[in-house]
């Protein structure tokens, strides 16, 4: 799922059963990115990159190590930035059949009810005046 700055989802990729790990997901699928776009991720992504595009991904503990208080910082922007990405997530899965195990196996159906998920967020995001845009990156240097 793609989301542009005011929380609308504008790419959906195929909806995959069982347990297929979201990055070969993500290496399958063609994203609609142009160049120049900032792409937020998840630590389940490490290694994940696309053509042009400046990709942002948490930075996780060494093994048996600790992150710099850069790191710890940096890492909190993201996750603050990150915010209303996973409040678009719960929000398409207010359609009480994506939280739920679907059981249309009919080809095609599972792709239709999260495209209507979607379709739906849209709506309410489109219509309600409380969805706050993203924001932007606010990167602080300290000089010591």
């Amino acid at each position: 799922m793609l989301i542009n700055a005011i929380v609308q989802i504008l790419f959906l990729s195929q909806t995959c059963g069982g347990s297929r790990h979201d990055k070969r997901i993500a290496d399958e699928t063609p994203y609609p990115l142009p160049a120049g776009s900032e792409l937020l991720q998840d630590v389940g992504f490490l290694g994940f990159s696309l053509q042009g595009v400046n990709v942002q991904t948490p930075t996780r503990k060494p093994r048996g190590g600790e992150r710099s208080e850069e790191q710890k910082a940096a890492n909190q922007v993201l996750a603050s930035r990150r915010v209303p990405i996973e409040h678009v997530n719960s929000s398409v899965k207010r359609l009480r059949m994506l939280k739920e195990p679907c059981r249309l196996f009919k080809d095609g159906v599972r792709d239709i009810v999260m495209e209507i998920g979607c379709a739906l967020h849209n709506f309410r995001a489109r219509i309600t005046p409380t969805w706050q845009p993203l924001k932007p990156a606010i990167v602080e240097h300290k000089s010591e």
